[in-house]
């Protein structure tokens, strides 16, 4: 057999049943060992000439070694089909292919079982004896060989047992008479035995076969869902340290800040009137954070219950533009809508989130120009749409932007804490609307949520 350390399910490959991957594994085995045993038929074919051709008749020689020859070529090109074609593939075509073309090793076994037509109480004894001590270990070999594939170990066995039983019958029945010798009946009563016993022994070492293949696509699948919930645990971990670091360095400067306008407030009290905005802005950014935090936290504790309804999207984008006008008119940007009526069903409530925090996103990088906020289709598709006129975000920080605290380095970037896009990912995922973007660095960007129709 296959050494088991070196077939386990590759983790590339398509996934397969268990059942499938142990047939496919089978299967492979069988066609291994197949062809080894053919080049040992063609070796034992020339062999038996040699020894026959001069004390047998050399024509039922001449047909048989023509016929066993002949089957092995078909066998051969068996094998060569399943190399070509089918090594790797399982279930419908892989059992077709056997079902087709398992007929080939009972018939080259009825082949070799038919060669005691040609020798048997015609060539000398010693002669007859290597002969018979052949298709003894044809038939010993096969449990080891073909015992993968249950079905065809059967037909070879059975196919060479029924011939020679055919022909100690023929002998015995035809040629020397119901009142044979003893020698007759021993050696069929010998044949019949060692048929059962290679049957048993066939049917119990497949099911060893069986057996380790199921065990080793067993731990493969524990190795693999270990090694999956290692990566995710140490990704969690490093994910929660990178949590913490971001977090505690967003909230020193602002705590700092304080800290800076508390003394100078204490100290020169007269210059209130400067301070206290001063003040305000960093509890603001304070709060913020411990705001978005708490969202954040909140998404990963406690998964949200979506409440579908029908939503009017011209309504929706209508209060996202009352609500962040003011936030655009401060940073001197002009914030655009361009809504008709339409209705999806989702959450009112969830999907306001999910464009409000992707709205104040496109404001906090954008620095001239505007936002536009827009309703339009995408292949079918209603979508929500945020244009921006901003810094832009560069390729390779696409997928990262919707990480936790990641921030785009070096461009403009640093107001906010990281966290919006992070809340954003999250919402889609609950209440299925994919969000993507389109950007080029320096030239604005696009996000757009696509949403179910009503």
């Amino acid at each position: 057999m296959d050494s088991f350390s070196a077939i386990g399910p590759s983790p590339s490959a398509p996934e397969l049943s268990r059942e499938e991957w142990v047939e496919m594994r089978l299967t492979h085995t069988f066609m291994r060992y197949a062809r080894p045993a053919l080049h040992a038929a063609l070796v034992l074919v020339l062999t038996m000439v040699l020894v026959l051709y001069r004390h047998v008749d050399p024509i039922p020689l001449g047909l048989w070694a023509t016929a066993a020859a002949l089957v092995t070529l078909a066998r051969y090109r068996v094998i060569g089909i399943y190399q070509q074609t089918l090594v790797g593939v399982s279930g419908a075509p892989l059992r077709a292919f056997m079902a087709r073309y398992s007929w080939t090793w009972p018939v080259s076994a009825i082949v070799w079982g038919a060669s005691m037509f040609v020798y048997f109480l015609k060539a000398p004894v010693y002669d007859q004896f290597l002969c018979m001590v052949v298709l003894v270990g044809m038939a010993g070999f096969a449990v080891g060989t073909f015992s993968s594939s249950l079905s065809c170990f059967k037909g070879y066995v059975n196919g060479l047992g029924l011939s020679v039983v055919a022909v100690l019958v023929y002998q015995l029945v035809l040629e020397r008479g119901l009142p044979s010798t003893f020698n007759t009946y021993a050696m069929i009563a010998l044949v019949l035995i060692y048929w059962a016993v290679i049957l048993v022994s066939g049917q119990r070492f497949h099911e060893v076969q069986r057996v380790n293949l199921e065990l080793q696509f067993d731990n493969s699948q524990l190795i693999r869902s270990l090694t999956e919930t290692n990566l995710a645990a140490v990704e969690a971990v490093q994910t929660k340290n990178r949590f913490i670091a971001s977090a505690a360095h967003d909230l020193r400067q602002p705590v700092h800040a304080l800290g800076l306008y508390a003394d100078w407030l204490a100290t020169e009290p007269e210059f209130v009137e400067q301070i206290a905005p001063k003040i305000v802005r960093s509890t603001k950014a304070v709060n913020d954070l411990f705001n978005s935090l708490f969202d954040l936290a909140g998404l990963e504790a406690d998964p949200l219950r979506v409440h579908l309804q029908d939503i009017d999207l011209a309504g929706l984008i209508q209060d996202l533009e009352a609500q962040y006008t003011p936030f655009a008119r401060e940073r001197n940007l002009l914030l655009r809508t361009r809504a008709a009526p339409w209705h999806v069903r989702s959450d009112p409530v969830l999907l306001q989130r999910l464009v409000g925090n992707l709205l104040s996103n496109a404001l906090r990088n954008t620095y001239r120009g505007g936002v536009l906020l827009a309703l339009r289709k995408r292949r079918g598709v209603p979508c929500i749409e945020i244009w921006d006129t901003g810094v832009g975000i560069a390729k390779e920080h696409q997928k990262a932007i919707f990480q936790e605290f990641y921030r785009v380095p070096l461009q403009g970037t640093e107001e906010g804490f990281g966290l919006g896009l992070a809340i954003v990912s999250r919402l889609s995922e609950v209440l299925g609307h994919p969000v993507g973007l389109a950007s080029r660095g320096g030239r604005g960007s696009v996000f757009w949520v696509e949403l179910r129709q009503a």
